[in-house]
């Protein structure tokens, strides 16, 4: 006897869209930029005067929401991984063996960051500092939290340094905390600086110059 009832084998699911939001730590600037955009476009009808008013308000909103954007990333290869979008400033040896990777962020980069790879959050350093821009020499006294983490292949330490424009660094996670690597641990407040201390004996696989991705752009060589 032949069954012709429907399959209920499932069908396959059609892949899942790239989730697209803002980024934790937004709202305070976001959503007033967002009002006055509704409250202009509102009052901009029917005059063009209103309007032409409204163009710069509602641009404004528009920069916000491009720049506390906080998209999906992954999935990561890699022993360690880039924590920012940017592009490489400096690769520095330091005296203890580590080796520092330096990434600018301009201000159309995703400014969330990413843990390099899984381990413990063992210190959560906030030091208060100045706001020179984070490409000058003197920004090694700006304002900065420093991360550090206990992972499989020893301490790894994470620097989020503010820019010129920058009020404050928005950290996502406490001491103590388990982190996966790719996962999300902060934001910097518009254009700023991530380092990244690579252990002794592992070297970098990024360049001066190159431009990398947060949780996928892979950080150290084979």
């Amino acid at each position: 006897m032949t069954d012709d009832s429907p399959s209920t084998a499932a069908s396959p699911r059609p892949p899942a869209r790239p989730r697209f939001g803002m980024a934790q730590g937004s709202a305070p600037w976001l959503l007033p930029a967002l009002g006055a955009a509704g409250a202009a476009a509102l009052a901009a009808r029917g005059s063009r005067r209103r309007a032409a008013a409204a163009v710069p308000v509602v641009a404004l909103a528009a920069g916000m929401a491009w720049f506390f954007r906080d998209p999906e990333r992954g999935p990561a290869t890699g022993r360690v991984i880039c924590a920012a979008d940017g592009v490489v400033q400096s690769i520095d040896p330091q005296a203890d063996g580590r080796t520092r990777v330096a990434v600018f962020m301009n201000p159309l980069n995703v400014h969330v960051n990413r843990a390099p790879l899984s381990g413990v959050v063992t210190r959560v350093e906030h030091r208060p500092g100045g706001f020179r821009p984070a490409f000058d020499k003197d920004s090694e006294r700006n304002e900065r939290v420093i991360w550090t983490l206990e992972t499989e292949i020893g301490e790894v330490t994470v620097v989020q340094i503010a820019g010129a424009m920058v009020r404050r660094i928005v950290p996502y996670l406490a001491a103590g905390q388990k982190v996966e690597q790719g996962e999300r641990i902060g934001l910097i407040r518009f254009g700023s600086r991530v380092d990244v201390y690579l252990p002794s004996g592992v070297a970098p696989a990024v360049e001066v110059g190159q431009k990398v991705r947060a949780g996928e752009t892979r950080l150290d060589a084979d």
